[in-house]
């Protein structure tokens, strides 16, 4: 595909809880992740983890590994693209007061199957149930 984007996939962990991050779209207020176009010189997890602060008012440890996809219409130059957004873990470790678009979106936390069910997306879906199974099997204690 021609046209990507990267998102990151905010999280936060407590005792044998997993709590997803998700926020509001600017126009149809739809449940989503933070995600944004390439920024010259920096990696895809940095763009996420970019995009995680100024949309969502998070900072943490971002994965460099991507762990799914989804495709998303955006308007770029006045026509709509396809894109395919990859998405990069976060792992949230202080939620900022105030950010840059704070006023822009909602943000609420979660469990995976909470947002799985409340994101339109079904690979962003996908993503979000394969990250919890991940998270669940590598907190097991070994047998």
């Amino acid at each position: 595909m021609k046209f990507k984007q990267f998102a990151a996939l905010p999280y936060r962990t407590s005792d044998a809880s997993l709590k997803i991050l998700l926020i509001t779209t600017r126009k149809k207020r739809r449940w989503s992740v933070p995600k944004g176009w390439p920024i010259k010189r920096c990696a895809p997890y940095e763009t996420a983890a970019t995009e995680a602060y100024e949309e969502a008012g998070v900072r943490g440890a971002v994965d460099r590994k991507q762990i799914g996809q989804f495709k998303k219409r955006r308007t770029k130059k006045k026509r709509s693209v396809l894109c395919a957004v990859g998405i990069f873990p976060l792992q949230v470790k202080r939620t900022q007061r105030n950010w840059p678009e704070k006023f822009e979106r909602s943000r609420i936390w979660v469990a995976p199957h909470e947002a799985a069910r409340l994101v339109n997306k079904r690979g962003l879906r996908r993503a979000i149930m394969d990250f919890e199974r991940v998270q669940l099997r590598d907190r097991l204690p070994p047998k």
